[in-house]
């Protein structure tokens, strides 16, 4: 079999080439390129064009270099993309994730709208990196039956007829399709164009997805010594709640509290269903008039949104201000208070400092400002967090906090330091742990703890992204392994910490499928498999504990939660 398909031409700019199209992807956990769907890719690139020629403002919150992702998809939100670090960044948890533009030929795989797919171990289609896909596309346009992705980073040989993937190394088939999708932006080609080969621009080299998870994360992540495509199965890994670039906005819970978890006789950790709560009534704002529960519900110092300029990031807000009058225990989490609660405002902004939530000077009035007046807080009021010391315009931090759970926590998104106890949106279940005598591969001292965990379908709640509809739970049970050792003991103590304020689990969309509206993992990985790490989901991996100690500690789950 030939390294790669002969025969390929490589198109040159400027030489008769039919024109470009761009293609915006975002770098996944395991350091694999995720292509954002056409239409977002087309904002993206409108106000980029924008911003590079005319410097003007993008929207309502995001500086000139910012493009706020809410504005193709309200799936989306919470993110803005920093043009200057090519950076995707969240604005309620603070993740952050590299970004990149690429160009191909207008007649490629990606300006045809087509899309090469591999079938994932949920029987869901996961779309190869771009590049991939113009390289896959060149070879079945010129009649080749068989290709090697080794020249494009990938350890697979794919049969174009058979339409099957086999992973060189382990021989694991799997199968792919080829199916017809929007095209992707038609721009000018003022740069290489990409043509499916391996790439030697400076920008590939630098962000190349074949190579280790960059220092820019948050995660330590220990990858598969193979360069694959991550076989992600149901009951192998935790991954982020992202889709192929379409991150589900987690609706904050409006009122009520939570009840506690217990531990069953059967040595289950049972989570309650969060308690129902009444939202405010359907009508218009209230003018003073009792509520239908017999509160009287005063006028709030708040200037609803401009009409025509509505920043995504702040919507809810007004429901979260009126549950909170409704609801008198809701008062510790009312964003105002929780933003005055952690911040001391400062009597003079640093000159020379930007706000990394706005991309403004902090010297000047916060990029939200467009879009909302408060009485309460000014735009030009800056504040500083108590221990992190990282500063901030405080509406900038109010559009956050109303952006996430609203659970009466922050967290600082520059270092990640949290504020009070984070909680997540996890649907209710139980978790049971056991433990056997059988060791892990590199644990070959101890036995082996199993954490079985349980959640059934159901319908979201308000903190959920589709408040009143179906969810699905695929995969149930999912089975995860620790070793019996002093670090892994420790290990399962955070995790059912993490349980306990709903942060292992999250309703979203499936990174492996697709699917929205289903029950996935929150960033926080978990070992699945027993007795082998082709996926990178299971053993030996030395630095698993010290990693996942990490990802729980970025929760705010560490060693401290343990004490008495």
């Amino acid at each position: 079999m030939a390294a790669a398909p002969s025969g390929l031409s490589t198109p040159v700019p400027g030489s008769g080439s039919p024109g470009a199209v761009a293609v915006w992807e975002w770098q996944d956990e395991f350091g694999k390129w995720r292509p954002y769907q056409g239409s977002v890719c087309s904002y993206i690139e409108q106000s980029f064009q924008a911003s590079q020629q005319k410097g003007k403002r993008l929207g309502p919150g995001p500086a000139n270099n910012s493009i706020p992702l809410g504005h193709a998809d309200a799936m989306l939100a919470p993110y803005v993309i920093d043009i200057p670090s090519l950076m995707q960044f969240r604005q309620d948890t603070g993740t952050m994730r590299a970004v990149r533009r690429h160009l191909f030929p207008q007649d490629s795989a990606a300006g045809q709208g087509v899309i090469w797919e591999w079938q994932n171990d949920e029987g869901g289609w996961s779309p190869y990196e771009m590049n991939v896909c113009v390289f896959l596309e060149q070879a079945y346009a010129s009649g080749h039956q068989h290709v090697d992705l080794g020249p494009v980073g990938y350890n697979y040989d794919v049969n174009l007829v058979s339409q099957v993937q086999t992973n060189k190394t382990t021989l694991y088939r799997r199968s792919i399709q080829r199916r017809l999708d929007t095209p992707y932006p038609v721009t000018a080609a003022t740069g290489p164009l990409h043509t499916g080969m391996a790439c030697s621009c400076q920008q590939c080299l630098l962000n190349s997805g074949t190579g280790p998870i960059t220092t820019r994360y948050r995660h330590s992540i220990n990858l598969p010594s193979s360069s694959a495509v991550p076989q992600v199965s149901s009951r192998t890994t935790a991954v982020s709640s992202s889709g192929l670039g379409f991150v589900p906005y987690n609706k904050p819970a409006l009122s009520g509290s939570r009840s506690a978890p217990r531990l069953n006789t059967h040595g289950a950790w049972a989570l309650p269903q969060p308690a129902s709560t009444g939202g405010p009534s359907t009508g218009g704002p209230s003018t003073g008039q009792p509520a239908s529960n017999g509160v009287s519900v005063p006028n709030l110092p708040v200037v609803m949104p401009k009409s025509s300029k509505v920043n995504q990031a702040l919507a809810g807000w007004w429901k979260s201000l009126m549950a909170t009058v409704m609801d008198p225990a809701a008062a510790s989490t009312e964003p105002e208070l929780v933003v005055r609660k952690y911040l001391e405002e400062l009597k003079d902004a640093p000159a020379d400092e930007d706000c990394i939530i706005c991309m403004e000077k902090l010297a000047s009035p916060s990029g939200y400002s467009d879009a909302y007046e408060c009485k309460i807080i000014r735009p030009e009021t800056v504040g500083r967090l108590a221990k992190c010391q990282h500063t901030f315009h405080l509406l900038c931090v109010l559009a956050m906090y109303t952006n996430g759970n609203k659970d009466g926590s922050l967290q600082c998104p520059s270092c990640k330091a949290i504020y009070g106890e984070k909680t997540g949106t996890q649907p209710k279940g139980k978790m049971e742990v056991s433990t056997f005598p059988r060791s892990l591969p590199g644990h070959e001292d101890c036995g082996t703890i199993q954490i079985v965990y349980h959640i059934s379908r159901g319908i979201q709640g308000p903190e959920h992204p589709n408040p009143g509809m179906p969810y699905t739970a695929r995969g149930f049970p999912r089975y995860c392994y620790l070793p019996d050792n002093e670090k892994g003991k420790k290990v399962l103590e955070l995790l059912k910490v993490a349980w306990k304020r709903r942060l292992i689990f999250t309703v979203g969309t499936s990174s492996t499928t697709g699917e929205s509206n289903t029950v996935v993992w929150n960033e926080i990985h978990h070992k699945t498999e027993m007795d082998s790490n082709l996926s990178g989901h299971g053993y030996p991996d030395p630095n698993y504990l010290d990693n996942v100690l990490a990802e729980l500690a970025a929760q705010g789950v560490t060693e401290d939660c343990l004490r008495p």
